[in-house]
C-alpha cells in the first residue's frame, strides 16, 4: 500500500541540494596556497634571502606565508663575520637571526668554511710573511667555527659547515685545490664538522656543494661522505645546490643521487633551488669565447613568454615529484631568493632580466607555483 507524504518531495529536494552542496564543497575545498603548508609531512620549505630582511617590510608577507626556513645570502660567511684574525662582526648576522627567531622561522647558517681561496679571508692562510702551518690553519678554523656556532647555539637549526670543497671535472683529486686542501687534505672538513658539533650538538650539520648530483662529482661526494662517516665525523646531510637550467634539469641524476645518499645513511637538502630560463652553460664553454655575445642577450627583459613559463612549471613539477618520492631522505628544499626580481640570476654570470623562481617580480605566483603545489599533493597541475 502506498502512503502519501506531502513532505517527501521537499525532503528529497533538500537531500539533493545537500548532496550537491557537499559535492561542490569537496570540489571547491581550499587547496594549500602555501608551499610550507603543502609540504607538511614531507620536508621543510625554505628560502635564501637578503641579509637585511628585518628592514624589508614589503617582503615579510610573502616570506612568512610561504616559507618556514631561511638562509642568509652573505652575513654569516667567514669574510663577513671574521675578516681579520682578531676582528669579528656579528651585527648583520645577529639582526638576521633575531628577526627569524621572532618570526618563527628556522635558520640555516651559511657557511662556516667556504673551501675556495677567493672566499676565504687571506689572514687564515698567513703566519706573518710565511704560509700558515697545517696546525695553525686548523686551530684558526676550529676557533672560527666554535665561536660562530656557539654564539647562535639553539637559535640556528642547521649549518652549512663546509661549502664547495669537491673538485670539478674528472681529475685525480677529489678535493678542490685550495689552501685548505693543500695544507690539510680531508682533515679540515672533518675538523670543521667536529668543531661545529661540539659547539652545538643539536644542530643539523650539512656538507654543501654544486653539481654533486652529476655522476662524476657524485662519486667524489659518496667517497668523501663514506670516508668521513667511517671516521665518525658528524655529517648529517648533504646539500645539493640545485641551480638548474630550463630543459637541462638532470632528473635521473638527481634521483640516483638521492638513492645514494639514503644508502649512505645521510639526509639530503636541496639548498639553493632555481631553474634559470636563460641557459648560462655556454658562458664557460670553449674557454669563455662566447661571453661577449652572451653578455648582449636579454631575451625576456619585457616579460617571460607563457610557453617558457609553462615549460618551467612542468620541470619544477617533475622535480618535486622526485623530491616527494624521496621524502624519507630529504629534510628540506630551499629556493634561492624570494622572487624573480631578487634572484642572483639577474646578475650572474651576466646582467639580464631573469625569471627562475615561483613568484614574479610583484610576488605573485607563477604557473610553477601551482605546479609545485600539485606535485607536493601527489597530483598533476590542472
Amino acid at each position: 500500500m502506498k502512503t502519501h507524504c506531502p513532505l517527501a518531495p521537499v525532503a528529497f529536494a533538500l537531500l539533493l541540494a545537500a548532496t550537491a552542496g557537499a559535492r561542490t564543497r569537496a570540489a571547491d575545498s581550499p587547496r594549500p596556497t602555501s608551499l610550507k603548508q603543502a609540504a607538511i609531512g614531507l620536508f621543510d620549505i625554505g628560502v635564501g634571502i637578503n641579509d637585511r630582511i628585518a628592514g624589508r617590510a614589503a617582503d615579510h608577507r610573502l616570506l612568512l606565508t610561504q616559507f618556514g626556513v631561511v638562509t642568509p645570502e652573505n652575513c654569516m660567511k667567514p669574510a663577513q663575520v671574521h675578516p681579520a684574525q682578531d676582528e669579528w662582526d656579528f651585527a648583520a648576522a645577529d639582526a638576521f637571526v633575531d628577526f627569524a627567531n621572532r618570526s618563527g622561522l628556522k635558520v640555516v647558517g651559511h657557511c662556516l668554511v667556504w673551501a675556495k681561496d677567493d672566499r676565504t679571508p687571506p689572514w687564515f692562510y698567513r703566519d706573518g710573511d710565511k704560509p700558515a702551518s697545517r696546525d695553525l690553519l686548523l686551530d684558526r678554523m676550529r676557533r672560527h667555527v666554535e665561536t660562530e656556532v656557539r654564539r647562535y647555539r639553539g637559535r640556528v637549526a642547521a649549518w652549512d659547515v663546509v661549502n664547495e670543497a669537491l673538485s670539478d671535472g674528472d681529475g685525480a683529486d677529489d678535493l678542490r685545490a685550495s689552501g685548505w686542501s693543500k695544507a690539510c687534505g680531508e682533515d679540515f672538513i672533518a675538523a670543521a664538522f667536529e668543531a661545529a658539533h661540539q659547539a652545538d650538538p643539536n644542530a643539523m650539520l650539512v656538507y654543501n656543494d654544486y653539481n654533486n648530483e652529476l655522476p662524476g662529482k657524485r662519486a667524489k661526494q659518496v667517497r668523501l661522505i663514506r670516508s668521513l662517516r667511517a671516521r665518525h665525523v658528524p655529517v648529517h646531510a648533504v646539500g645539493l645546490q640545485g641551480h638548474y637550467e630550463i630543459d637541462a634539469v638532470p632528473f635521473k641524476d638527481i634521483d640516483d643521487t638521492l638513492v645514494a645518499l639514503r644508502e649512505l645513511g645521510v639526509k639530503a637538502v636541496i639548498s639553493e633551488l632555481d631553474i634559470d630560463v636563460i641557459p648560462r652553460g655556454k658562458w664557460w664553454a670553449d674557454g669563455g669565447k662566447h661571453r661577449e655575445e652572451l653578455s648582449r642577450l636579454d631575451h625576456y627583459r619585457d616579460g617571460c613568454p607563457f610557453d617558457v613559463l609553462r615549460r618551467q612549471a612542468d620541470q619544477y613539477a617533475r622535480l618535486f615529484r622526485i623530491f616527494r618520492s624521496h621524502a624519507d631522505t630529504i629534510a628540506r628544499v630551499s629556493f634561492w631568493n624570494l622572487h624573480d626580481g631578487q634572484s642572483w640570476l639577474n646578475d650572474f654570470p651576466w646582467k639580464r632580466v631573469n625569471h627562475p623562481l615561483l613568484f614574479d617580480r610583484q610576488g605573485n605566483p607563477k604557473p610553477a607555483f601551482d605546479a609545485v603545489i600539485a606535485a607536493l599533493a601527489g597530483r598533476r597541475a590542472e
